[in-house]
């Protein structure tokens, strides 16, 4: 029996396109063997990967001046990658959100004059600070931060404003909203929250930031090498490509972006709402800051924070226990959890609350 998966990666898939996957995984279009065996330098793999950069490019409405690549390494592997690939001084400024900016901001330290311009840590990572033009340094050679903050249940609602080229890792929120990608230089995210399986990273570069890259910069984390030869250049990660593929079409089926957004945002406040009413549940962010993706939420104890997860487990309501910085639960209701999957969720709670005041 299929559950309501809520973690927060890798994640839910929709139910379509795992069907799709299914009747294509021993013999995809008449090929005679599966995508994860057949040859990156195949026919069949070419069309996969021309259609998945299509989409995306479709999906996003990405400009012409900029290229778009799938890489391995997860979004971690970013984290050093920009410094490296955007190292005209060796200089830039970070906004630090959330557990993920941390990690990116503490990689890049490593290779120059790296500083936090803003922070939310000082209150648990329950905001975005506000940032100005001004709050930036000269001479860098970008502005780094993390749109949606999937373990403190934050996001950014405003594009920040800066003289140096934006550089946003959009992991766990990359097509569940639009987003003007012409303001910003880079763009990366790893798959395994929104878009398929983990294993493959989509990184979205502005072209004249593409001679950047610091001499050291390692052949294979420079994003030339990949633009180049159109992903091409080693074994890409295949099958999480074309099950991308597959999470794309459904998705312009569906409406695109702008129709997922609207449902989202349905999701999300039908889930806030509830808790906002109930005296039982809490969330601790600012709720100008709040994200669609991530709802974080606690009951009034830990031994009834332990109780829920396990008794919703038991409902068919899974992967629901809080980040271990955050503890309580979580629901990551992603572009692939149904507006039912919320439903449930809400009326579990409900019930829970009921039975455990």
């Amino acid at each position: 029996m299929r559950v309501y998966n809520f973690s927060a990666g890798p994640s839910i898939l929709p139910l379509e396109v795992l069907e799709r996957v299914q009747k294509e995984l021993l013999d995809y279009q008449g090929s005679g063997m599966s995508v994860m065996e057949m040859s990156h330098r195949s026919k069949y793999y070419d069309e996969i990967n021309n259609e998945t950069h299509a989409l995306i490019r479709e999906l996003m409405n990405i400009p012409e001046n900029y290229d778009v690549i799938f890489v391995q390494g997860g979004a971690s592997l970013q984290f050093e990658a920009v410094p490296l690939n955007l190292h005209t001084h060796g200089k830039a400024d970070y906004i630090v959100t959330g557990n993920f900016a941390k990690k990116a901001f503490k990689e890049a330290q490593k290779f120059g004059d790296y500083v936090a311009a803003a922070s939310s840590e000082d209150k648990k990572f329950t905001y975005i600070p506000k940032v100005t033009k001004d709050m930036f340094r000269s001479d860098i050679d970008y502005v780094h931060f993390c749109w949606n903050n999937t373990i403190f249940g934050t996001r950014f609602t405003e594009i920040p404003e800066a003289e140096a080229p934006l550089v946003c890792d959009l992991s766990s929120c990359i097509l569940s909203e639009e987003l003007d990608v012409s303001k910003f230089g880079v763009l990366y995210a790893g798959a395994q929250k929104n878009i398929g399986p983990a294993g493959a990273t989509i990184v979205i570069v502005r072209k004249d930031l593409q001679d950047k890259a610091a001499p050291l910069c390692p052949t294979m984390m420079k994003w030339s090498t990949q633009i180049e030869q159109k992903s091409l250049y080693n074994t890409p990660p295949c099958f999480s490509t074309y099950v991308a593929m597959e999470v794309f079409r459904y998705l312009k089926e569906k409406g695109g972006v702008k129709a997922i957004q609207k449902i989202n945002e349905e999701k999300a406040k039908m889930l806030y709402d509830f808790i906002d009413e109930s005296s039982f549940y809490s969330n601790g962010v600012q709720k100008e800051y709040r994200s669609i993706m991530n709802v974080p939420f606690v009951a009034p104890s830990e031994e009834l924070n332990a109780k829920f997860i396990k008794e919703a487990a038991a409902n068919g309501l899974v992967t629901l226990k809080g980040h271990k910085l955050v503890g309580g639960m979580r629901a990551s209701i992603y572009n692939a959890m149904p507006v039912e999957g919320v439903k449930a969720l809400v009326e579990f709670m409900k019930k829970f609350e009921l039975e455990n005041k």
